[in-house]
């Protein structure tokens, strides 16, 4: 019987002058980083969480947690392979994936198609089946005043079985 299921991701990190940000895989600053234990790609965590509820496991903070010395400054694109291969090992597949990045600075726009390009070769389907959108918050709130990057992320998967 084929099943079709859902997934929700949500993931924040602050942000501070450093020296290179990863979002989706991608440089998007050589001027800022994340505030994280791990490299703090809010894209690719919030994907990872939404593929984990997808197929019904634990979250990235159970299976990568921060208070481990063996995940500190573990590659998100390290991380989220082992969780598409979860997905494969419980027999789905990704149908699409659905994204919006929040963040006021730095812009992200100019970086979309690139990301987008990058997060379906991590998980290996066609471009046109990530979509990636960028919002600010009108200056509102930590994300608006420029101190983190927010992103949520949904994706809907099917059983080969």
């Amino acid at each position: 019987m084929l099943k079709i299921r859902s997934g929700i991701g949500y993931d924040v990190h602050r942000i501070e002058p450093g020296d290179g940000l990863l979002i989706g895989g991608v440089r998007v600053s050589d001027s800022l980083r994340f505030v994280a234990h791990s490299d703090g790609d809010v894209l690719l965590h919030a994907l990872i969480d939404a593929l984990l509820g997808a197929v019904g496991e634990a979250d990235i903070g159970e299976l990568y947690p921060d208070t481990e010395e063996n995940t500190r400054n573990l590659s998100s694109a390290t991380m989220l392979a082992e969780v598409a291969a979860r997905v494969d090992e419980r027999q789905f597949e990704i149908i699409n994936v659905d994204s919006v990045i929040i963040a006021q600075v730095p812009r992200i726009v100019p970086f979309k198609q690139a990301i987008r390009e990058r997060v379906a070769t991590l998980l290996g389907i066609p471009a046109q089946d990530v979509n990636v959108k960028a919002k600010t918050k009108e200056h509102m709130d930590a994300a608006g005043r420029g101190e983190c990057i927010e992103c949520y992320c949904v994706v809907m998967v099917r059983s080969r079985l």
